[in-house]
């Protein structure tokens, strides 16, 4: 899961402006997805992929996942999988946090995971070069030679190569593509002052530790029974534009327009998932769990809001999403919630905004009186956003 990935980033989506070739290798080999949307922001949506829930029953605060909540890694741990997490975690309330969040979340070996390498538990410390990470329960403090999203990548391979020959799960919440931007150790020019350029080295160097990981299953032949997918985790920065075919698409990170959920999504699972295809379904982060537990052959509980898309990979018949439900309240204690549910063109916030994203995509006329297509989709939606929480979770207190 790369960190402020936009969907427009990525070649195989149709952007000449960033190296990806992995990525598009991958999707020219698996499956390509057109309609896959996160939460605006980070914590958000990491929240809501490894819970399967939607964030109005579980977000309590920005950088803590709820120390009551069954995580992905759980699910798999227990049902026997030696499990891997490497990346970013910036989930338990860390020490630079003011201390009505500090410690309040959950520590990654309480989440389900066996193996960890991650920046930003319970320190912050830098998470590129000389990198501060959290290795199996301790901080380890490395050199200014050493970089964090080669350091993570490392912990993930060596994992892989040593279990292999038994069921493994891997989580990889990337360190990439987040700022600060500065150039990586694949930058022809080390000292980049260019916010742009350096950006563009950084989702370069993105592909290439995908590629590593894709390489090192390849390798080991566990590629043919091995499902691995790419996702971003919310849109790009604001401070980056991209030229995406003939427009110039300004990041939406933190905005609830299609820029700022709208994120690259690949499937890559050799004799299951048909090479070459497009998927064009709604796919939400709510989903992956029971994708994953649906792949496995694990049970999956009622609570969950995820629909499994297991179905669409194997090509074969089941339920398919209509509409995607977000409520997204980053900072509970001082802002105010923002929901809306939206299918593939029309979208209905709770405020009553109305939007065709077919041709309004920024979202800028509303539509006060919807007729034909219009109106079939809002009653629709407008019955959908009445079958889900609008209040928010309640499981932190803060201060009045």
């Amino acid at each position: 899961m790369a960190d402020d990935l936009g969907f427009e980033c990525i070649g195989c989506n149709g952007s000449e402006q960033y190296k990806t070739p992995v990525l598009n290798q991958l999707a020219k080999d698996g499956m390509r997805f057109t309609q896959c949307h996160a939460q605006p922001l980070c914590t958000p949506s990491r929240v809501k992929l490894m819970t399967g829930l939607s964030n109005a029953r579980n977000y309590s605060a920005f950088s803590v996942l709820p120390r009551d909540q069954k995580t992905i890694g759980q699910y798999f741990n227990e049902a026997g999988y030696e499990t891997c997490i490497a990346g970013k975690w910036q989930l338990l309330g860390a020490e630079h946090y003011s201390t009505q969040f500090r410690g309040m979340g959950t520590y990654p070996e309480d989440a389900g995971f066996d193996s960890i390498c991650l920046w930003q538990v319970d320190k912050l410390g830098s998470r590129f070069f000389a990198p501060l990470m959290y290795v199996n329960g301790k901080n380890v403090q490395f050199e200014k030679d050493h970089y964090g999203p080669a350091v993570a990548t490392d912990h993930i391979i060596n994992f892989i190569s040593e279990n292999h020959d038994r069921p493994f799960f891997v989580y990889y919440p990337m360190i990439l593509t987040h700022s600060p931007f500065v150039p990586t150790p694949l930058s022809k020019i080390p000292t980049e002052k260019s916010k742009q350029s350096n950006f563009e080295d950084m989702v370069h160097y993105m592909d290439y530790t995908i590629g590593r990981i894709s390489k090192t299953i390849s390798n080991l032949g566990i590629d043919q029974n091995t499902l691995l997918v790419f996702v971003g985790d919310n849109g790009t920065h604001s401070s980056i534009q991209s030229e995406f075919g003939n427009r110039k698409v300004r990041g939406g990170k933190a905005k609830t327009t299609n820029a700022g959920t709208h994120v690259p999504m690949i499937a890559h699972w050799p004799k299951t998932i048909k090479a070459g295809s497009t998927n064009d379904n709604l796919i939400d982060l709510s989903d992956f769990l029971p994708t994953l537990m649906d792949a496995t052959g694990i049970a999956k509980p009622d609570h969950l809001d995820g629909v499994s898309f297991m179905h669409q990979l194997r090509n074969g018949e089941g339920r398919d999403r209509e509409w995607i439900y977000c409520y997204y309240n980053p900072r509970p204690e001082k802002t105010k919630p923002s929901y809306f549910v939206r299918d593939k063109r029309f979208k209905l916030y709770g405020d009553g905004r109305f939007y065709d994203l077919q041709s309004d995509v920024l979202e800028k006329t509303d539509i006060p009186n919807p007729d034909g297509p219009a109106l079939t989709a809002f009653k629709k939606l407008q019955a959908a956003l009445a079958s889900m929480p609008n209040e928010g979770s309640k499981l932190l207190k803060f201060p009045e």
